[in-house]
């Protein structure tokens, strides 16, 4: 386990590093005048635009640009977002948290859900828990985002008034601003535990119930069928006739032997969900109001804020790579023979 883990890390800085030859070759379908914006700390900075351009080396040979941009990226400078009015790099400081947040929600209820019902439907084949998963899934595939989340706060809002939009109420805003309230992480619902304010924490969970309802709902469509069907082929199979043939309980058959094997094509379509979760989705906030990155780089790309959306986008990069490399590991732990590969 620790070479194949070894192999799996020592081959990662090789990806980061082709992944930022291919963002860096995008950047250089930009003149060097609209490239200034990705080095600078001020805007006020882009007033004397040549002295930036002969600072950052933007019209000196490639090899010298990308040396230039690379040591600013590694250094935290990813420019300037006219957008948020912030460094790219404090945007993300201050738009990730309530994402990561969400998606750490919304991704435990779907791992959940999604693996309990895809298998409950696999061995109760054809009967109604069966045709009910089978509903969740057709319907959670069918019907996208947007329409799932307005639904939701048609009902639950707009009808009860009971999980409004947004992050946080105005009264806790308020409070966020003062000595009263101590920041620790950046996530409400710890940050209200921390500081021993349930009503924080009370107010946090009623405004990211319902944009996780939504993503746990349109992204467990796919893991229960992908679940489903991986269960079935499992149960097929010879070693599961021979344990049930042996007087095996019907539980240790299903769980500890069929499911565990039937994980490997669920492991990489969660770790696919959960970046894509944690890059933000940007329909999903904007529906809800909710302060994420996903939001932020949608409006980034509405009013053509090229260091937001390289920021955004150098992230989702980044955190797909890394998921990427998660599910390896997993996929060892799970299948010991892919350790041998």
């Amino acid at each position: 386990m620790g070479a194949f883990l070894i192999r799996r890390l020592a081959f990662l800085p090789v990806v980061l590093l082709g992944l930022s030859f291919l963002i860096f070759a995008l950047i250089q379908m930009l003149t060097p005048e609209m490239r200034a914006a990705l080095y600078v700390r001020d805007p006020r900075q882009l007033s004397a635009i040549d002295e930036v351009i002969r600072t950052y080396h933007l019209a000196d040979p490639i090899y010298v640009q990308y040396a230039t941009w690379l040591k600013e990226i590694l250094g935290g400078n990813l420019g300037w977002s006219e957008t948020a009015k912030m460094t790219v790099a404090d945007a993300v400081k201050a738009f990730f948290p309530a994402t990561f947040e969400l998606t750490i929600l919304s991704f435990a209820m779907t791992l959940a859900i999604g693996l309990w019902l895809g298998t409950i439907s696999a061995v109760h084949k054809d009967r109604w828990i069966d045709h009910v998963s089978r509903f969740i899934s057709i319907t959670g595939t069918s019907f996208p985002t947007f329409v799932v989340g307005l639904a939701l706060l048609m009902v639950f809002y707009g009808k009860f008034g009971w999980f409004p939009p947004g992050r946080s109420s105005f009264e806790t805003q308020l409070l966020l601003g003062t000595a009263e309230f101590k920041s620790y992480t950046g996530f409400l619902i710890l940050d209200g535990l921390f500081n021993a304010n349930f009503k924080v924490v009370w107010d946090a969970f009623k405004h990211i119930i319902l944009p996780a309802a939504t993503l746990t709902y349109v992204e467990i469509a796919l893991l229960v069928r992908v679940t489903r069907s991986s269960m079935l082929e499992e149960l097929g199979k010879d070693y599961v006739r021979t344990a049930r043939a042996k007087g095996l309980d019907e539980n240790t058959v299903t769980i500890k032997h069929a499911r565990k094997n039937a994980l490997i094509p669920v492991i990489t379509l969660s770790s696919l969900l959960f970046v894509a979760l944690l890059g933000g989705v940007a329909i999903t906030e904007t529906v809800f109001d909710y302060p994420g990155i996903g939001r932020w780089g949608l409006i980034a790309a509405q009013q053509l804020d090229i260091p937001g959306v390289l920021g955004f986008a150098s992230l989702s990069a980044l955190l797909f790579v890394i998921g990427n490399t998660l599910a390896d590991v997993l996929y060892a732990i799970v299948d010991p023979r892919i350790r041998m590969q």
